[in-house]
């Protein structure tokens, strides 16, 4: 598997995006197992996930405890960078609200860490900036937890650059990346991937799938990828994923599954090159 930095971690080009394991329409509890293992045995070593992963209003936590037990039972591999995230919360209504106060995030990162069987939370990313809550209130529990062992290094999710430079100014080295949702379909965090990178900072696209099931959307022509897909006799799906690695090197897509083959052909996508012209229609 070829790899990319997160910080001092070098792990897999593509992640894995467990949210589909825990969510509305997730799979067994066995077949999320598999599609975890699989990810492992094809050479994956970053798993996301977050405390919100869970059915509105039931289990929180729910993906977290799943992802320890996949890990429990197949065996954790060297070298494995666990990301998590704090900071939303989901009711019963299965709407999605933020809760950045510090006294939440404090708890809720100690709370991460024991339900993934962690001494310590590789990186623990900030899930979404709380409109009730300055800012930098939110990053300095981070800053707590950092400083008290709770989490190795922190990320941040959903911020402008504003936020990623006030950050900073709070984390110093120990802010090692970003995660705002970029993909073929939405694609106004484009700027934020540069921005990251003079940084030093990884950017890690949420949802990097986004919009491919169908050749048009949003009013944008994504014909131009199933074209690709079908000149490279290979999944669509793989051609997102190898256009967002050509992005920059300091772009690792975490694609959801909740299948054992579907994250075997996103790993496929580090082995496929698209050439300039292709690019360029891909825009």
């Amino acid at each position: 598997m070829k790899t990319r930095n997160i910080g001092p971690f070098q792990v897999s080009e593509i992640g894995l995006g467990a949210m589909p394991l825990s969510i509305e329409g997730r799979p067994s509890w066995e077949q999320a197992f598999k599609t975890i293992a699989a990810a492992l045995d094809a050479g994956v070593t970053l798993i996301d996930t977050a405390d919100a992963y869970h059915m509105a209003g039931e289990h929180p936590g729910h993906n977290e405890e799943l992802v320890a037990e996949a890990l429990a039972a197949h065996g954790r591999v060297p070298g494995l960078l666990l990301a998590t995230k704090g900071g939303h919360y989901r009711p019963s209504d299965g709407s999605w609200l933020t809760d950045g106060r510090p006294e939440h995030l404090r708890q809720a990162a100690r709370a991460s860490a024991k339900r993934l069987r962690v001494e310590a939370i590789d990186l623990y990313q900030f899930h979404r900036p709380d409109p009730q809550v300055p800012f930098v209130e939110s990053v300095g529990a981070l800053r707590e937890l950092l400083d008290d062992g709770v989490i190795r290094y922190a990320g941040l999710s959903n911020v402008d650059h504003g936020q990623i430079d006030a950050a900073r100014e709070i984390l110093g080295d120990k802010l090692v990346s970003v995660q705002n949702q970029f993909s073929a379909s939405c694609r106004k965090a484009e700027p934020d991937i540069a921005f990251s990178a003079e940084r030093g900072l990884a950017f890690i696209p949420y949802r990097p799938l986004g919009g491919l099931s169908a050749a048009y959307a949003d009013g944008g022509d994504y014909s131009a990828f199933h074209r690709v897909a079908s000149e490279h006799e290979v999944s669509v799906q793989r051609v997102a994923l190898a256009w967002l690695l050509a992005k920059g090197p300091n772009v690792l897509p975490i694609p959801g599954s909740s299948r054992p083959e579907t994250i075997l052909d996103s790993v496929a996508a580090v082995d496929l090159t698209l050439t300039d012209a292709e690019l360029a229609a891909l825009g």
